[in-house]
């Protein structure tokens, strides 16, 4: 296998260091952070070779998990197995996770203030301008020119908008069917092996649990085994169980959540920490962010060995086929009910369109730096209005 043991030119500590830094000041979401890497690792330091980093990115992008965390978790593991996925694991979340708890903290500590609600009045607007944009290029990335993704792709994008919550059957019927479709399945060794992780942990998704704490982690966990590709697949399993089913927070909340997803460096999916700590505090901030990691870090332990022997199954391939569609069209789906429950004014409305077309427009501009400018303009608003 290509990460076999070999002398490296680095050690363990210089990896997490650099997943530390990347994870505290890595701005741009999981497209821009998977080109770091491979800016860093692979073309500057040469500590990665380019064909461990693809089996890396390949991996990331066909099995549940967002898409940045787990390619740092394989990269740890390439050269220093367990411990390193790990640790480099743990190096590159825990810094917007503890920016996470620190706004959480304020949120709940200050939220009443006039100053902190005009800032999520418009930092939320902006957000939906994000993900709109994000969301287009997510569904013409993914989709391509094939009839059948974009057929799957609209249908969940109107369920979900219809229900306002996404349908795992959905979703997994969408893997099946193209994958039936496209390469009809022989049932050998292979396929049943490769297919019954992602399966089994996606499966029981009517099982419940007594106890907050317990219904937090079960239901993280069933988020982190959800995500595939990007973050933002998370959004629509969250507002459907923290919003609709658990009524853990309300609208207003949950958008902002998203907002401080926004706002921090690191992976998207973080949010997760946000959410838990409105809901259980410290713990259950902790929980949630362990329970929606660990799914991630399992897949890439667990696959990271016989990956390089069946990844390039066309059955495999063509099963994600359909479930990235189906997981792209619940995004949609999402983008449209938040845009429904929040831009209720024309100054929201102005935010969101200005901020789509600036990211449309600018291609190497920076999030943080509209949820800066929308943080500013909501606080003029608020201040000429009130």
């Amino acid at each position: 296998m290509s990460y076999r043991m070999i002398p490296v030119k680095y050690t363990l500590k210089d990896l997490i260091l650099y997943f530390l830094k990347l994870g505290t000041i890595g701005f741009g979401g999981p497209v821009a952070l998977v080109g770091y890497m491979h800016r860093d690792l692979v073309e500057d330091r040469k500590w990665i070779t380019e064909d461990d980093y693809k089996e890396g990115l390949a991996l990331s992008q066909l099995a549940p998990g967002p898409l940045a965390a787990q390619l740092s978790i394989y990269l740890g593991y390439v050269h220093f197995r367990f411990l390193g996925a790990t640790l480099v694991g743990l190096a590159f979340v825990l810094p917007s996770f503890l920016m996470v708890l620190g706004i959480g903290w304020a949120y709940v500590a200050y939220g009443g203030l006039p100053w902190m609600q005009a800032i999520f009045y418009s930092v939320g607007a902006a957000v939906i301008g994000i993900i709109t944009i994000s969301t287009y290029k997510l569904s013409t990335k993914s989709m391509g020119k094939d009839k059948w993704l974009w057929g799957i792709f609209i249908v969940l994008a109107v369920a979900t908008f219809i229900t306002e919550e996404e349908n795992i059957w959905l979703i997994l019927s969408a893997g099946v069917l193209i994958w039936l479709l496209k390469v009809p399945p022989k049932f050998g060794k292979a396929e049943m092996k490769a297919f019954s992780l992602p399966i089994l942990l996606q499966v029981p998704t009517s099982l419940s649990f007594s106890g907050k704490l317990w219904q937090i982690a079960w239901f993280f966990t069933k988020a982190g085994a959800f995500v595939f590709g990007s973050g933002l697949a998370i959004v629509p399993f969250l507002y459907g169980g923290v919003v609709k089913e658990y009524q853990w927070l309300n609208e207003q909340q949950f958008i902002d959540a998203v907002a401080v997803a926004m706002i921090t460096p690191g992976p998207v999916v973080i949010t997760v920490g946000f959410i838990g700590y409105l809901t259980a505090g410290f713990t259950g901030a902790t929980v949630a962010a362990l329970a929606t990691f660990l799914p991630c870090y399992l897949f890439t332990v667990l696959s990271a060995p016989y990956f390089k022997k069946y990844g390039k199954n066309p059955s495999i391939k063509a099963f994600i086929d359909g479930v990235t569609a189906a997981a792209v069209g619940a995004i949609a789906g999402a983008v449209l009910v938040l845009a429904k429950r929040n831009l209720t004014d024309l100054s929201t409305i102005l935010i969101a369109v200005s901020t789509a077309f600036a990211i449309w427009k600018v291609k190497k501009l920076q999030e943080p730096i509209l949820i800066a400018i929308a943080a500013i303009l909501g606080i003029c608003i608020k201040m000429i209005f009130k």
